[in-house]
């Protein structure tokens, strides 16, 4: 039997569960269909009936997956109007269906959805798949490339996986992120070079260059250092505003709300010897 729930267009593959035992794994493959842009859920005789709220609260405001999902009595009925159809198994299958990994099946199946067909990806039951006689239903195989030592993906994880592949394969470029970082302009070599004197004075001034006779060399290795950094402008100067806090700061006068030049400690010694003596006077 059929739910009466209004049928969405196809976006893409259905995703089909066989005999779901848990509501809450239910929820999480809504969860990741809607990730991926998939939003038509099948499900064959789900143990704990149909709706559920978990299923709901574990798909985290998929709620238009979860509310459009369609509930089946057999597979055989789940998989009748749809033209192709994968199966998803970890084991071996003595048959002669095709077997696909996760890459080449998302692929297979963004170039059926292109021609028109409607398509579907079955996932078995959390405990032990796919019967032979549902694996046979299928058009093919997809399996994915675990380690075969534990090769067992629960449902959800296993959804995920293809609901990835399947927006992978409609990307014009893969390696396009939803955000990047901001926009900043290189700093220029005059920027640079500023940065590079300032670094050597406040170095020379702590007796960095030592032994005298390997400066020029070590000057050398800092410049190469930074330059191959690539610094944008504001990059720039937050080296430089560092460089200055360790010029001017140390743990004995750390830094205060005020300027360094407020600081009697950081005045020259006549200046500070002069402004005691103001405080003498006005006292």
């Amino acid at each position: 039997m059929q739910a009466s729930n209004d049928i969405l267009p196809a976006t893409g593959p259905a995703i089909i569960l066989v005999e779901p035992q848990l509501g809450e794994n239910i929820g999480m493959v809504a969860r990741a269909m809607a990730n991926f842009g998939l939003s038509e859920l099948r499900l064959v005789n789900p143990r704990d009936g149909w709706p559920s709220e978990k299923a709901r609260a574990a798909a985290s405001r998929a709620d238009h997956v979860i509310d459009a999902a369609r509930v089946f009595d057999d597979l055989a009925s789940t998989v009748a109007d749809l033209n192709f159809v994968f199966a998803t198994t970890a084991r071996a299958r003595d048959n002669f269906k095709p077997v696909r990994g996760p890459v080449e099946a998302g692929r297979a199946l963004r170039a059926r959805q292109r021609s028109g067909q409607r398509t579907g990806i079955l996932f078995g039951r959390e405990r032990f798949g796919l019967y032979n006689d549902e694996v046979g239903l299928a058009d093919e195989i997809v399996t994915f490339p675990v380690d075969p030592a534990f090769s067992s993906l629960n449902i959800a994880q296993a959804a995920l996986l293809m609901s990835y592949e399947w927006m992978k394969s409609g990307l014009e470029d893969e390696t396009k992120t939803n955000f990047s970082s901001p926009d900043m302009m290189p700093a220029t070599k005059k920027q640079l070079h500023g940065l590079f004197a300032y670094l050597e004075g406040a170095l020379e001034a702590r007796g960095y260059f030592r032994p005298a006779a390997k400066k020029p060399k070590m000057v050398d290795n800092l410049r190469a250092v930074l330059t191959r950094a690539g610094f944008a402008e504001p990059e720039l100067k937050v080296l430089r505003g560092i460089i200055s806090s360790l010029d001017r700061f140390s743990p004995a006068m750390p830094r205060g709300d005020g300027s360094p030049g407020d600081d009697p400690r950081r005045l020259p010694a006549a200046a500070a010897r002069a402004a005691k003596a103001t405080d003498k006077d006005q006292v």
